[in-house]
């Protein structure tokens, strides 16, 4: 596994985070979202964690995790208690292809899981997004549902706790 840190991202990561969001792979992923950085970065409600994953000192990419029960904008609907999301990418196309994006995910799911309360997680890729639907089956997630989401057409995957697993 590759030596990768999750810290709190900070407004101090502002320009980073605006430079990552014109990268066209980056755009590819989530071509709809404003994450409006220069309020949110401010901000930290109880439903979220904003994080920037570190290779060494290096900044590589960013993951968000919520609980979507709980979360203000109500973007996943009415979602019962005990769920996480988490939206992730990596900055640089050169970071892309190399695990990193498998070692952030692991690091996240494990994050979402220390709190016993959280029974699974939920992630919602673009439906043309082929390589994303492969990359969340082999990490353990199961495809729910179809569905648009801001008029943008999504695969919902979710990731059960493994009973008696901690």
């Amino acid at each position: 596994m590759a030596n990768i840190k999750l810290r709190p991202a900070t407004i101090n990561d502002l320009d980073l985070l605006l430079y990552w969001d014109k990268k066209q792979h980056v755009i590819d992923c989530d071509p709809d979202d404003d994450w409006n950085w220069e309020i949110e970065l401010n901000r930290d409600p109880e439903w979220r964690d904003q994080l920037i994953a570190m290779l060494n000192e290096e900044p590589i990419g960013f993951i968000q995790i919520i609980d979507p029960h709980n979360e203000e904008t109500r973007y996943w609907g009415d979602v019962g208690e005990g769920k996480r999301a988490i939206d992730i990418w990596i900055g640089e196309e050169e970071h892309l292809n190399k695990g990193y994006g498998t070692t952030m995910m692991q690091l996240a799911i494990e994050r979402c899981f220390q709190s016993p309360d959280v029974e699974s997680i939920l992630i919602d890729p673009l439906k043309s997004n082929i390589k994303a639907h492969r990359f969340y089956e082999k990490l353990g997630f199961e495809f729910v549902e179809e569905r648009a989401f801001y008029e943008t057409a999504c695969y919902v995957y979710e990731l059960k706790r493994i009973p008696g697993i901690k």
